[in-house]
């Protein structure tokens, strides 16, 4: 049976609630931390070491720390600027990628820094499709941009194993989002000539066995095409980590397997900011959150919202209030902020009714909550090893470690 491991694309060393939902993980014994060195701009590893402070030596011994290098964003975007990195694939204006050797050296210093250590468990080159992605693009032909990727790949794995020789890494692998698009894809990556190219870099640098162990990808109950690269990794000796098992795409849509409950509180914050706002100086705040309100059905999933959020509501309220005086904004604030707090409850709420009416078939057979479903639907796949869950909570913890008892 799988095991669960803690995922940190959304934890941050700025938040108390993250690194107590760390240390709960670590209390009930989970034994890899998953995380990247991008994720929340390197916050998510400095969390990490953050929560190792408060345990002994021989229990951090036991949970192994996975990391992955390759996007160019944020801190990194800006050294970028200053000083280019090499070999980087600009895929778009806010995400350059490269997995040069010199980047790998440069960002393996970075990672073990903020995670405090001396030697990374596992490193994990991050989507290396971002180059397959790019030539597409450009219309590179199909066998060119193959032969190119395998040869970074190559160079990649070689600076790996000097990494292993060198005692930065015990070991490393790929985490890759192409591996779980059906074959006929063009953006599939072939990966059963991987461990040929970890030989042969092993061979070159000089290391007794090579020391590619591990694949990542995205699989879940409604993605499957990921579970023939998980069979062929099993196979061959590799372990698998599962990614997204919560967050699924099917027919062009995505969705979260996951039920909420309505937030009771909802109405008393929102007739309270419209009782407030139902003036002509508040007018265009009154407008929005009418609107909001009779919305918050539409959202095709939770990450659509959150969105939303950032380009839209978030700008139109800040001009709204710009009619207050600093003291009053401040408390306007205040009141919105709650307010927003308990209305992406009500969304989350909305979208899993929505969820379970359209994927009812795939639960038609298990009578749980959606993501019990789903993670059991995981845990019962002998060719997955780890499946990487999101706890940015510790009841978020609990309620997923109890599903191994």
């Amino acid at each position: 049976m799988s095991d669960f491991a803690f995922g940190t694309y959304r934890i941050s060393d700025q938040n108390p609630q993250h690194i107590a939902a760390l240390k709960e993980a670590i209390n009930s014994g989970i034994t890899m931390i998953d995380t990247s060195s991008n994720y929340m701009n390197g916050g998510a590893e400095r969390a990490i070491a953050l929560a190792f402070r408060e345990f002994d030596d021989d229990i951090i011994e036991d949970i192994e720390v996975v990391s992955k290098f390759g996007y160019i964003q944020n801190d990194n975007m800006q050294r970028h600027l200053e000083t280019p990195f090499d070999e980087v694939v600009e895929y778009s204006p806010s995400c350059f990628h490269s997995i040069a050797q010199t980047f790998i050296e440069d960002q393996l210093t970075h990672t073990l820094s903020r995670l405090q250590m001396q030697t990374l468990d596992c490193y994990l080159i991050h989507n290396p499709e971002y180059y397959l992605l790019d030539a597409i693009n450009k219309g590179v032909d199909k066998d060119d941009r193959l032969d190119e990727m395998y040869k970074r790949l190559f160079d990649a794995f070689m600076a790996l194993e000097l990494e292993v020789k060198n005692r930065r890494i015990k070991s490393y692998g790929i985490s890759s989002n192409s591996f779980s698009k059906p074959r006929s894809s063009e953006e599939f990556l072939p990966y059963e000539d991987l461990l040929t190219l970890a030989e042969d870099a092993c061979a070159e640098i000089g290391n007794e066995t090579h020391s590619f162990t591990t694949i990542e990808l995205p699989i879940n109950i409604l993605e499957l095409d990921g579970l023939k690269c998980a069979s062929w990794s099993h196979e061959n000796g590799l372990r698998v980590l599962a990614n997204r098992p919560l967050n699924a795409q099917h027919e062009g849509l995505m969705y979260r397997l996951a039920d909420y409950d309505e937030s009771f509180e909802y109405y008393n914050h929102f007739n309270e900011l419209m009782e407030v706002s139902d003036n002509e100086m508040l007018r265009p705040l009154f407008n929005l959150l009418e609107q909001l309100d009779d919305n918050k059905h539409k959202f095709g999933w939770l990450g659509d919202y959150d969105t939303f959020l950032y380009s839209e509501i978030i700008p139109h309220i800040k001009k709204a209030l710009e009619v207050l005086d600093e003291e009053n904004r401040a408390i306007m604030y205040n009141f919105i902020d709650m307010f927003l707090s308990e209305y992406r409850k009500m969304v989350a709420y909305e979208c899993s009714k929505m969820t379970r009416v359209k994927l009812k078939e795939y639960f038609a057979e298990c009578a749980l909550s959606l993501q019990e479903c789903a993670l059991r639907f995981l845990m019962q796949r002998e060719s997955i090893d780890f499946i990487l869950v999101g706890m940015r909570k510790p009841s978020y913890v609990n309620e997923v470690m109890s599903l191994l008892d």
